[in-house]
């Protein structure tokens, strides 16, 4: 028969690294969709040349892997800035640009598919640039470029996992403390699973609603 020490209070344990790990990838998911909202719409108008030194910077961020970033802006905050700032700031901000990094890439593709004779029909109508972009471009662009967006705050959402690093305790370093103290892996992996599983499906479910409701439009 099966038997195992974990208890009701170990269970609110892996539900408060949970909740951390929801707090931190919505802190993060959020502002890097804005951010990449905002540099992906300057990256589409100002062209590759003048947009080169923020596309050099955002590439850094998809290159370099994201335990290494979490490791060196948490060095470079406390050693070189002097700044008492919480492990959880710094998660958040390194997630944040980590996100914004490849939301530029999805916003670009979404407002470059859509077709420039629907562009020149909003202009040749009077309307602004605003206007065209407000109405015509980012509608069609979110229908396109939504699949990637919730692929992308899925995998964030998977890479909180890192930011035990920066000493966040978040539902995988939960596990992994209870492991340590009640010698069942496998079981607590597999609640740990479950955790995830619980927290990302429903996203991924709104997701398939949104895009069956566009594609009926």
């Amino acid at each position: 028969m099966f038997h195992t020490a974990l208890t009701s209070a170990d269970l609110i344990f892996l539900a408060k690294g949970a909740g951390m790990t929801i707090l931190v990838t919505a802190i993060s998911v959020f502002i890097g969709t804005l951010l990449g909202i905002v540099f992906g719409v300057l990256r589409g108008q100002l062209g590759p040349i003048w947009f080169a030194p923020v596309t050099f910077v955002l590439d850094i961020f998809r290159s370099v892997p994201l335990l290494i970033q979490l490791v060196l802006a948490n060095a470079f905050v406390g050693m070189v800035l002097r700044l008492h700032i919480s492990g959880l700031t710094v998660a958040c901000m390194v997630l944040s640009l980590y996100t914004a990094a490849y939301c530029t890439e999805i916003v670009r593709g979404g407002i470059h598919a859509v077709p420039a004779t629907t562009r020149r029909a909003a202009r040749s109508l009077g309307m602004s640039w605003l206007q065209d972009m407000r109405y015509i471009v980012l509608p069609l662009a979110t229908r396109i470029a939504l699949p990637s967006w919730i692929g992308l705050a899925l995998g964030v959402m998977k890479d909180s996992a890192l930011v035990y690093v920066v000493q966040v305790t978040e539902l995988l370093k939960s596990t992994q403390i209870l492991i340590t103290r009640l010698q069942e892996p496998l079981f607590l992996l597999l609640i740990c699973g479950a955790f995830y599983f619980i927290i990302s499906f429903p996203l991924a479910r709104f997701g398939g609603y949104l895009e069956k409701r566009w594609s009926n439009d």
